[in-house]
């Protein structure tokens, strides 16, 4: 089992019930139009991920986190390590701030924080920096292309040829990469990302 960090198409994030993330798309809408801001409603459908360059996004978190959440300390503020380690669902548009709906989701249920991709984005950018991720590091993560990559020996192996500061920690190094990637593949395709 697991937890999975996944892309959501139209068809989930609209439909209601256990099934869907109806109630969250509807909920995070009345917030942004009370910010004045405009509905998100152009989410790609499920046909448009297996089209070329369109898939899905899915990456198996289940390495320690706590070699990550120490490379966080390290480097970001506090409010950056919220950003990038808070959020249950991530948006491909910008927000000022988090957004907190009293609406359970995934495998959380009491409340959803919503975060804009652009942030994540930007603080997983600079964390890749600090620790040097490798260009070898999956760029498409269709079918737990990182998860494989960092699991199966592949890191390991270029981690003895090259080592540097990504090769300490593989655990922290595939967090970055997958928040990195997640972000990247969110604003990318316009789609909501969130775990399952």
């Amino acid at each position: 089992m697991g937890v999975y960090l996944v892309s959501v198409c139209a068809e989930d994030w609209f439909t209601e019930g256990e099934d869907g993330w109806g109630d969250i798309a509807t909920a995070l809408n009345g917030e942004l139009r009370q910010q004045g801001l405009p509905p998100y409603e152009s989410v790609p459908e499920a046909a448009d991920f297996v089209r070329g360059s369109g898939q899905a996004f899915e990456e198996k978190m289940s390495p320690s986190m706590d070699g990550f959440v120490a490379l966080c300390r390290a480097h970001l503020s506090r409010e950056d390590e919220e950003t990038i380690c808070g959020w249950t669902v991530l948006v491909p548009f910008s927000l000022d701030e988090t957004i907190r709906l009293p609406l359970g989701s995934g495998y959380t249920e009491a409340s959803t924080v919503i975060a804009g991709a652009p942030q994540v984005l930007a603080i997983a950018e600079r964390l890749a920096a600090a620790v040097g991720l490798p260009a070898e590091t999956p760029h498409m993560c269709d079918n737990l292309d990182l998860t494989m990559w960092f699991g199966q020996g592949a890191a390991e192996r270029l981690a003895a040829a090259r080592p540097g500061p990504w090769s300490d920690d593989l655990d922290a190094a595939f967090y970055v990469a997958v928040f990195l990637r997640a972000a990247q593949h969110s604003v990318r395709r316009g789609c909501p990302m969130t775990y399952s």
